[in-house]
């Protein structure tokens, strides 16, 4: 059989008239799930209803991307706070863009933490384990977006959550299989990062930024809406897996073929 994959990107990353990244607008086009804003990092109000009404007019799946409470660092600072306190600003949060699914008709679909906080949780096994026992009570049903390195993995794998790993098309790895950030990105050759993800899919292997192959596992891709040339880069990936027999669906529909 042909292999599925998820494409996911994050959207809504603005404030009030501020915007960041590539239009919503024209990712929807490319993507078949998105992470949205929950206003934490970046979004608000009016904005997540935006991005919803248009996940529900493109059949993209609907996810929540909470992070950090800090809108000036964009979420990529790390706030040193206790487990409990992070779970209940990631569950504020998931709650309120879950409320403006259902004004559409759109079931939430995932969860995925971001930036900092997305890091945090897959080197911090508590921190893990009280967000996976926290959507076992109130959200059994929502896949959580990860690393497949991560605590986070293992822990949803082993208390029975869904959960939904992630390949980086715009980031580079290490030999550990940890993403390699950089603050400053030039722009990428979008053929060479399609090429890369087409590899990924096919052997299920990367090459790190030291020349080395190491294994990925996973059921999604994901590039960023403010990595330059983003909607250049999305349609390259789709466009090259799809010319090779790879077909992309929400994140949903991928776990059911698993």
């Amino acid at each position: 059989m042909p292999k599925i994959v998820d494409l996911n990107c994050d959207l809504g990353e603005g404030f009030g008239h501020w915007t960041m990244g590539a239009p919503d607008e024209e990712l929807m086009e490319v993507i078949s799930s998105a992470n949205v804003a929950t206003g934490f990092h970046a979004g608000d109000p009016t904005l997540m209803n935006r991005v919803v009404k248009l996940c529900q007019q493109h059949a993209v799946g609907l996810g929540a991307h909470p992070g950090y409470r800090d809108l000036v660092g964009f979420g990529r600072r790390y706030i040193r706070a206790s487990s409990e306190e992070l779970v209940n600003d990631i569950l504020y949060q998931i709650g309120a863009l879950r409320e403006f699914g259902r004004r559409y008709g759109i079931a939430l679909q995932h969860v995925k933490p971001h930036g900092a906080l997305y890091m945090e949780a897959a080197a911090n096994e508590d921190l893990s384990r009280h967000l996976v026992e926290t959507l076992q009570r109130t959200a059994p049903e929502l896949a959580l977006f990860c690393m497949d390195i991560s605590h986070t993995y293992e822990v949803a794998q082993r208390l029975g959550q869904p959960v939904v790993r992630e390949f980086y098309a715009d980031r580079d790895y290490d030999a550990s299989g940890s993403i390699v950030f950089q603050r400053r990105v030039a722009p990428p050759d979008p053929a060479k990062l399609a090429e890369k993800c087409l590899r990924a899919c096919l052997d299920n292997t990367v090459e790190t930024v030291d020349g080395k192959e190491i294994r990925v596992e996973f059921e999604s891709i994901c590039f960023h809406s403010d990595t330059p040339g983003a909607v250049e880069i999305g349609r390259a990936i789709k466009t090259t897996l799809l010319e090779n027999g790879i077909t992309i669906a929400p994140a949903a529909l991928v776990l059911k073929q698993d």
